[in-house]
């Protein structure tokens, strides 16, 4: 816009800019459609993407900060349209929410889901690929609760939300450790296994692995490594 176009007094296109009142019912279905859009780049992105806040809640926030811009910078943009695009987002969040406490099928869609990544320490390969973590990022989180390999570990749940909730076990079992194999620590926190417990290096499930081709029962694969126990 040109400068002799601005006026303070023009409250016609400081509320609606220089677009027709009748433009915020598309601005209304537009935030609905970029707002369910948003929710399924969430769901593909993966769990960790959401961090400590829920797929709705994440995708609110995102609708909420790409409208602010606009609104605040742009002389053509109206500030009905951005409390319009506010209030259906709102509208929608706390309706999903609703709709959610009433249909379970809807909060799981809504919300995601729970996963089961570890069980008496061994990781659940099928899991961990519908949830996209890996290894590493698995083994980074199990060492934030201060465990120091996978035989401590009863279960491991990776919330909804992004979250990672560990149960210990009651009594530590040998276990492939979650520290690199050359971290010297290693050696101050765990003590190999006395016996001839292995522990598969893909999935952590321990057996008696007589010969270096021995098949994991698990996940069918003959890579090996001595199981720890936590000192």
């Amino acid at each position: 816009m040109k400068k002799e176009e601005i006026h303070l007094g023009d409250i016609k296109r400081i509320l609606f800019g220089q677009t027709p009142p009748e433009f915020m019912g598309e601005v209304a279905v537009r935030t609905i459609l970029i707002f369910m859009l948003l929710m399924l780049a969430v769901h593909l992105m993966g769990k960790r993407m959401s961090g400590q806040v829920t797929i709705v809640e994440l995708s609110v926030m995102i609708t909420l900060g790409a409208i602010v811009s606009p609104i605040m910078q742009l002389p053509d943009r109206g500030i009905a349209f951005g409390v319009v695009v506010f209030a259906v987002a709102i509208v929608f969040q706390r309706g999903l929410n609703y709709l959610g406490f009433r249909n379970e099928k809807i909060e799981k869609l809504s919300q995601g889901e729970m996963s089961l990544l570890v069980k008496d320490g061994t990781m659940i390969l099928e899991e961990m690929g519908k949830t996209q973590i890996t290894k590493q990022q698995l083994f980074a989180l199990i060492r934030e609760k201060k465990i120091p390999n996978l035989g401590g570990v009863k279960r491991a749940y990776l919330e909804a939300c992004g979250i990672l909730s560990v149960y210990e076990a009651e009594k530590a079992h040998p276990g492939l450790p979650v520290f690199p194999s050359t971290d010297p620590v290693i050696k101050d926190v765990l003590a190999q296994s006395e016996d001839s417990i292995m522990a598969c290096c893909n999935c952590g499930h321990t057996q008696v692995a007589k010969e270096k081709d021995t098949p994991c029962e698990f996940c069918n694969v003959t890579e090996w490594t001595k199981a720890y126990l936590s000192k």
